[in-house]
């Protein structure tokens, strides 16, 4: 074979190398054929970059606002309860004294009839006899005037919890297996009567938040506040794991503290909103702006952007722009961006 021959086979090699190059879908834009933000990858490419999607499911949410709070100190209140039991106790021995004056009185007055004792033996034994009902009526004033300062600062039912013999309502909260919560709302908003929970976390993580359990109104407001007041009782458990929270998760699991500040999820009165729920994974923000990827095709996916979100355990819900059933790219979505963004950049034949 001469070297003229050689020559030939070479440039048609090239020229057939090029040729395969560029009819490969290898994550460019395709100009003319797609609209602005669909890419398109090959299946090879897929698996190399490790690319996964899952198929959404529909669900439905509340929607809800946020409200502030505080983890209350207990020690008002058990000093509430000893003051009361304090009072009971000496009511209950002023009440004996005094049903002991009746008695003596009465025998007094049987003496003094049968002419067996003095007048003036019957006077004293009336002046203790008034003396005793005295202290009888003064104990249960007491009593009433502590059980009227716990209502006033706790409301009815803390009060019933800690005020009644039966202590198991307030021994959780001693043993720290509760905490105590007053959330305010904020002035414009309310709590709709039908919600008995809600959600609540002290650093602001919307996805790690917990549950607290309503307990009642609460008669007073947060000083700095002037929306409606209500005390919940929570664990304090962060609905999360060691590694989706973040921190370093302590022995009891009780993240919340006295006097922590915490933030609140309360859900609105409206009916439900029906979305999906977005994984932060599949999220990708450039110039503040945040982004998903659906596949749209086997090979073709496109950008889709996210106007309106809320957080939410597990993820961002998501009421409008992407429906249930879609095929949305939870792993390798920056990778897309970037590809993307590569594809539009002219190659040098193009210039």
């Amino acid at each position: 074979m001469n070297s003229f021959s050689i020559a030939c086979m070479f440039l048609l090699g090239v020229s057939l190398s090029f040729a395969d190059d560029d009819d490969k879908p290898v994550g460019r834009q395709q100009p003319g054929s797609a609209q602005p933000g669909t890419i398109f990858l090959s299946d090879q490419t897929q698996s190399l970059s490790g690319l996964q999607t899952i198929t959404l499911a529909p669900v439905s949410q509340h929607a809800e606002f946020t409200a502030y709070g505080r983890a209350v100190d207990l020690q008002p209140l058990i000093e509430l309860r000893q003051r009361y039991l304090l009072a009971l106790t000496g009511r209950r021995g002023a009440a004996a004294k005094f049903k002991q004056a009746e008695q003596n009185i009465r025998r007094q007055q049987d003496l003094y009839r049968e002419g067996a004792t003095s007048k003036r033996n019957m006077q004293v034994q009336q002046a203790q006899w008034q003396a005793d009902k005295a202290q009888v009526d003064a104990s249960a004033v007491q009593s009433e005037a502590i059980l009227d300062e716990a209502r006033l600062n706790w409301g009815k039912k803390l009060t019933e919890w800690a005020l009644s013999p039966d202590n198991n309502k307030l021994s959780i909260f001693l043993s720290g297996k509760q905490t105590l919560l007053q959330i305010t709302l904020p002035v414009n908003k309310q709590l709709d009567r039908n919600i008995q929970s809600i959600h609540i976390e002290a650093s602001g993580n919307r996805s790690a938040a917990g549950k607290a359990e309503l307990i009642s109104a609460a008669p007073q407001t947060d000083a700095g506040a002037q929306g409606e007041s209500y005390f919940f009782q929570t664990d304090g458990r962060r609905n999360c794991s060691r590694q989706s929270c973040g921190i370093r998760i302590i022995a009891d699991d009780n993240s919340i503290r006295t006097g922590m500040r915490v933030t609140a999820w309360i859900p609105e009165q409206a009916e439900n909103r029906s979305g999906v729920v977005i994984p932060k994974s599949a999220l990708v923000w450039h110039l503040d702006q945040v982004f998903v990827y659906i596949k749209t095709a086997d090979q073709q996916f496109s950008r889709r952007i996210i106007d309106q979100y809320s957080v939410t355990t597990g993820g961002y819900f998501v009421g409008t722009g992407i429906n249930a059933g879609e095929q949305l790219v939870v792993t390798g979505a920056q990778m897309l961006l970037s590809e993307e963004f590569r594809g539009q950049i002219p190659d040098e034949d193009d210039l």
